[in-house]
């Protein structure tokens, strides 16, 4: 495989997970076809990877946190001498605060994936070729998270 293809497929890369462009399009840009693109896509997970940065921790930290407060404004709206959890009320805020408290302590995919970016961003001006081994083992190290 040669450098142009290597470069080829690394802008294809950024292209399907940082834009939203067809595999067609993708193919005219990069100058290769839509069943390459494809193939690429398939080869690499790249499917599976964007799904990981697209949802953040902070983006299902928040979907969390609205959970609890809708719970709570329901109990809140109760009349007086009511305003208490009922038993699934009290399980689901147990469960959703145990979830946010996983999620705060866990380093998500999406972490590592934004960091290596801005990472392989700033090598590539002082050592392409450095640049491209740290994005192979980044690869590698996402794929391995991620079972």
């Amino acid at each position: 495989m040669g450098k142009q293809n290597i470069d080829r497929k690394d802008i294809a890369k950024s292209l399907f997970l940082n834009g939203n462009y067809t595999q067609e399009e993708i193919a005219d840009k990069v100058g290769t076809t839509r069943q390459t693109v494809s193939r690429w896509i398939k080869d690499g997970a790249w499917e599976e990877l964007k799904a990981s940065i697209t949802i953040t921790p902070a983006q299902i930290l928040s979907g969390l946190n609205r959970q609890i407060i809708e719970i709570n404004n329901n109990i809140n709206g109760r009349e007086g001498g009511k305003r208490f959890a009922t038993v699934a009320e009290a399980d689901t805020l147990a469960k959703l605060a145990s979830a946010i408290k996983k999620i705060e302590q866990d380093v998500g995919i999406a972490d590592i994936v934004d960091v290596g970016i801005r990472f392989t961003n700033w090598l590539r001006p002082l050592d392409l070729e450095k640049a491209k081994e740290f994005n192979d083992l980044l690869d590698a190290f996402i794929k391995d998270q991620m079972r």
